[in-house]
Order: C-alpha cells, then sequence, then structure tokens
C-alpha cells in the first residue's frame, strides 16, 4: 500500500471521528436539558401508550356499551368511575367515563394518540421534505427560480395558516387525509425560507468554491456540502412543527373537516361533545389535557434541541 492511500485513509479516519465528536457532546448535552428531558420522558409514555393501546385499552374504541356484560344499567356520558377512588364496585370501572355514544372515553383517548401522533410525524416530514427541497433549489440556484418559488411561499404566508388549511381541506372534501394535505402545504413556506437561507450563506464559503475548483457537480455541491448545514435547524423546527400539526388537526377535527366519526381522535373528540362541558365536562377534559401534554412534550424538546443545537445559544 503506498503512502498516498495510508495518508488519505487516515484523514478519511480523521474527518469520520470528528464528525461523530459533536453527536456525542450534543446527546450528553441534551440529557443535561431539564426542559429537553422532561419533554422526552412525557413524549416517551405517550408514545408507549400508543403502541401498547390495543393492550392497555380494556374496550375497544368504537364499541357501545349498551348491553354489554356488566352494563345493563349503563347510561351514556356517565361519570369516571374508579375503584381505587370509592366507586363502588357494583358499578362497571371507566377511569375516564363514558361519551354519548356509550362509548369508554379512557379506550378512545389512548386510541386516539395513535391518530394524533401519526398526523403530526406525516405532516411534518411531507413538508420538511417538501420546503427542503424548494428552498434548495431557490437558494442555490438563484434568479428567476428563486423569485418563483419564494413568491409563492409569500403568497402561502399572506393567509393565517389554519383559516388557509380550513379552505384547502372544505375544497378538497373534509376528511383527514385531506386534513394532513392541507396543514403539510400550509407548513412548507416555513421549511423552504429556513433552508433557503442557509444555503444562500452556505454556498459563499471556501470549501464550496473548492469543490466546484475540483469539478464537483452542482448535485454533489449542494447534497454533500451544503445541505448538512441545514440538518441542525430542521431538526428543531419539525420537533416544534409536530405540536402545531397535532394542534391545527384537532382544530380541523373540531370543526367537522379533519377526522369523521367514529374515527377516535382527540379533536373529533371535543367537537363531539364541547357543548357539555358543564354537564359531562370530563368529555372535555380527557381530550384536551392529552392535546396538551402532546404540544407541551414536542415544545419542550424543541426548545431543548434548539440550545443545544444554535451555535449562538451554545457557546461550550
Amino acid at each position: 500500500m503506498s503512502n498516498e492511500t495510508i495518508l488519505e485513509l487516515k484523514k478519511n479516519s480523521e474527518s469520520t471521528t470528528q464528525a461523530r465528536i459533536p453527536w456525542r457532546m450534543n446527546l450528553r448535552r441534551i440529557l443535561r436539558q431539564r426542559s429537553a428531558m422532561t419533554g422526552m420522558i412525557i413524549l416517551a409514555v405517550i408514545i408507549f401508550a400508543a403502541i401498547f393501546a390495543t393492550v392497555i385499552s380494556p374496550y375497544e374504541p368504537n364499541k357501545v356499551l349498551i348491553g354489554a356484560p356488566g352494563h345493563e344499567d349503563v347510561r351514556k356520558r356517565a361519570k369516571p368511575c374508579i375503584h381505587l377512588l370509592g366507586c363502588e364496585r357494583e358499578e362497571p370501572q371507566h377511569i375516564m367515563g363514558l361519551d354519548g355514544n356509550v362509548r369508554d372515553v379512557f379506550s378512545r383517548v389512548l386510541h386516539g394518540s395513535r391518530v394524533s401522533l401519526a398526523v403530526g410525524f406525516i405532516v411534518v416530514t411531507v413538508a420538511m421534505l417538501t420546503g427542503t427541497l424548494l428552498g434548495a433549489l431557490a437558494g442555490f440556484l438563484g434568479g428567476w427560480v428563486d423569485n418563483v418559488i419564494m413568491r409563492i411561499m409569500d403568497v402561502l404566508l399572506a393567509f393565517p395558516s389554519l383559516l388557509l388549511a380550513i379552505a384547502i381541506t372544505f375544497v378538497l372534501t373534509p376528511g383527514l387525509f385531506n386534513a394532513m394535505l392541507a396543514i403539510a402545504i400550509v407548513n412548507i413556506p416555513a421549511y423552504a425560507r429556513v433552508v433557503r437561507s442557509t444555503v444562500l450563506a452556505a454556498r459563499e464559503m471556501d470549501y464550496v468554491e473548492a469543490a466546484r475548483a475540483v469539478g464537483s457537480t452542482n448535485g454533489r455541491i449542494l447534497m454533500r456540502q451544503i445541505l448538512p448545514n441545514v440538518i441542525s435547524p430542521l431538526i428543531v423546527l419539525g420537533t416544534l412543527g409536530i405540536g402545531s400539526a397535532i394542534v391545527d388537526a384537532a382544530a380541523l377535527s373540531f370543526l367537522g373537516l379533519g377526522a369523521q366519526p367514529p374515527t377516535p381522535e382527540w379533536g373529533a373528540m371535543l367537537g363531539g361533545e364541547f357543548n357539555q362541558l358543564f354537564s359531562a365536562p370530563h368529555l372535555v377534559l380527557f381530550p384536551g389535557a392529552a392535546i396538551m401534554l402532546t404540544v407541551l412534550a414536542f415544545n419542550l424538546l424543541g426548545d431543548g434541541l434548539r440550545d443545544v443545537l444554535d451555535p449562538r445559544l451554545n457557546n461550550s
């Protein structure tokens, strides 16, 4: 093996080691961040409940319990009954009570976590990939491509995001898939602007000029030299965006434009029983608390990741 080959392998090994060190340091910083750890713990509990909802829930989420064994005298919108807290043993146990269709609220909240988490992750993934592509093309190519793409983004940003999502869903006909598509569309500009600004700053760097000098193609420069700089801000923005997507999906379902009955979705559960706030508050309290905790978890995690990954906030 020649000396040049040995030196090249040594350089590659050193660069790989140096690339791993920042991620290890960032992981240690994340574990020291109280807000990030709190968000991760809450999120872990919610994800666990979503994965094992079928095992944990005592009933099928859409099962009407009228006439079921032990439910001969059941009534709709029954209050929570927990035997350990003094509820009579003769009564069937329902930790979060029953809804207006005599279905177990606890089972529906557990299965609703699957829907809401899936909505959040899918929406952010679609918006992030599309926004990254458009922002990278706009920032790297510039000229008329930049003008066309960013003017379209400006038009989308000119409308309040939730109102635009409502309009898109109404045109596409109500449904969970169309609601997810609408929310993804209104979130694309945020990712496109972040990627474009990063690409504009990175394409003037010396290492990009050096890559051009050695004959690298534009596609290779964009993928290997520029886009890696976008990963950190996208992680933070995406983590915060999942919470916002869950809230927007719940709002559309609340209005009847998202998940349709009998899908156990938290926003739809609120929309179906919001007029029972004073007579049966548990029907609003538990789905609302589930939305609040999930969004809080993602926001805490996003804030912690921002403090760790943003070099302006982290000088250690």
